[in-house]
């Protein structure tokens, strides 16, 4: 549960600062008018996702055992696939996620398409609920718990929403930039415990060799081999006497860092490859984070900066209401720029 809690608390709001964003900007700018039409989008987007999670949940069960084995591997490398690009999208470009959404807006306003709208709201919320949907969905395969599962990301979510509602109103301060840093790390040793079981998943189909194909080493006894002896093909190790595969500390460990009481050669490596490749390339991401350019925030950093402004932009000056330095949110000068 503890897992899902924080995919569901890290996606929610991401939604939530995006969705905070646009509803800030619309109303600073005297155009709430055509809010329905974002909130048309974003209704959108948690229909396909919710859609998507209907599919894939009550789609596979006419499948074969094979057949959905294969299914449930090849959605769970595209789930770590869209996971790891979206943890350095949002790395590399959640500082300038602000001034993008105003700027569609700005666009779409010109245009004056009402399409165009609803599908800023659309994109905009469509890749967190597709993401989340799909890491749920395979935590769910690989843990068998689906009630817990998904209580833990019910509740994220809540939370999230809760929080995205207080930076809105300017009622309470975090630092985006750390919170997206740590869970994102967090997300990158889930993705890498998707991708060992995703592995499995597809031996136990036949698409990959091992344990459960002709080319798995067997020893004496008939059993498949395990240990050293057993590579490449084989199972690396097997401690399901000391952690039963039904205990609570296996699901805790499979849900945090991937680990499972019985693992083969192939989703060893797999696991391990992937934490040191992606792991690295994340964690000088964190160091080398480019200078923002002169006079400009750190989007991701300003937490309150969604809040909408009690006088008008500098974008949008008037006579009557010019806008002051003192006027700034106070948040964003909590957070030096840069790494």
């Amino acid at each position: 549960m503890l897992a899902t809690f924080l995919i569901g608390l890290r996606e929610g709001l991401e939604a939530a600062l995006v969705v905070g964003i646009l509803v800030a900007y619309l109303t600073r700018i005297g155009r709430r008018d055509v809010l329905p039409r974002v909130w048309a989008g974003i209704g959108l987007a948690v229909a396909l996702a919710l859609g998507i999670g209907a599919i894939l949940t009550f789609g596979s069960y006419a499948l074969t055992f094979e057949a959905q084995e294969l299914l449930g591997g090849i959605l769970s490398l595209l789930t770590v696939a869209m996971v790891t690009w979206m943890i350095f999208w949002m790395q590399k470009t959640g500082r300038t996620m602000k001034r993008t959404l105003e700027g569609g807006i700005d666009r779409a306003l010109s245009a004056g398409g009402a399409w165009a709208l609803v599908a800023i709201g659309f994109i905009s919320v469509a890749r967190e609920g597709i993401e989340t949907t799909l890491l749920l969905w395979s935590m769910v395969q690989s843990f068998g718990d689906a009630p817990s599962t998904l209580l833990g990301a019910l509740l994220g979510l809540a939370a999230a929403v809760a929080i995205g509602w207080l930076l809105a109103r300017g009622m309470v301060r975090v630092d985006l930039r750390v919170f997206f840093a740590w869970t994102g790390a967090f997300l990158v040793v889930v993705a890498a415990g998707v991708l060992a079981y995703a592995i499995h998943d597809l031996q136990e189909a036949g698409a990959l060799p091992g344990p459960f194909t002709a080319l798995a080493p067997i020893e004496a006894t008939g059993a498949v081999a395990t240990g050293w002896a057993a590579f490449p093909f084989g199972w690396a190790f097997d401690l399901r006497a000391v952690i039963p595969p039904t205990s609570p500390l296996a699901a805790v460990l499979q849900a945090t860092v991937g680990f499972m009481p019985q693992m083969s050669w192939l989703q060893v490596i797999a696991w391990v490859v992937y934490l040191l490749v992606v792991g690295t390339v994340f964690v000088r991401g964190l160091r080398r984070r480019p200078p923002a350019p002169a006079g400009a925030t750190d989007d991701v950093d300003a937490e309150a900066s969604v809040a909408p402004s009690r006088s008008p932009s500098t974008d949008h000056p008037t006579t009557d209401s010019p806008s002051t330095d003192q006027e700034a949110p106070a948040a964003s000068a909590s957070h030096p720029q840069g790494a």
